[in-house]
């Protein structure tokens, strides 16, 4: 009977260990946003969701402006500061449904659930304000982000929704950066 309890007890402890590992593996370590992985994960859920109740999503590609000159100026350490320092901006500011990923290197995608182009921008511009006003901690260098926001349409393919999104960003970038933009 003990060696059944304890072996219970040791399927239990494995099943937790399991949970874990796989929670690791669709977080980014240095921000704490989903990486691919989970973003990918929590994406196709969301998108099943909206296929079912015709409600669209929108999407924020966001990529911080000149980091590479920052990490040449400051160091590498104050660009990891800087991908935290959005992210828990960002993490303040979340509904509890929106969903966010370090895409790569300095760029994020914000799912922002049942939410309209015109209220995806805005929200997305009002992160830019607050992002742009606050110096990354323990330094005195600010920065800003270039956005490109788009509605996933329904008939659409998650990829092709975030590829226009990027799309987006890339013209905010042509525009002078520091900016959002709508595709």
């Amino acid at each position: 009977m003990f060696e059944l309890l304890a072996a219970d007890l040791r399927i239990e402890e494995l099943e937790m260990e399991l949970a874990e590992a796989r929670e690791e593996a669709c977080i980014d370590p240095l921000t704490g946003a989903l990486n691919r992985r989970g973003f990918d994960h929590a994406a196709q859920r969301e998108l099943a969701r909206a296929r079912r109740s015709g409600l669209r999503f929108a999407l924020a590609h966001i990529d911080l402006d000149d980091f590479k000159r920052l990490n040449d100026t400051l160091g590498h350490q104050a660009g990891d500061k800087a991908l935290v320092h959005l992210v828990d901006l960002l993490h303040k500011s979340m509904r509890p449904s929106d969903v966010l990923c370090r895409f790569g290197g300095e760029e994020f995608v914000l799912l922002l659930p049942e939410t309209r182009l015109e209220a995806a921008a805005a929200v997305i511009t009002r992160f830019l304000c607050e992002f742009s006003a606050q110096p990354i901690p323990g330094t005195d260098y600010v920065m800003t982000f270039s956005a490109g926001v788009v509605v996933h349409d329904l008939a659409e393919s998650l990829e092709d929704a975030i590829q226009r999104a990027d799309q987006a960003t890339y013209a905010a970038k042509h525009a002078g950066k520091n900016c959002v933009v709508t595709g």
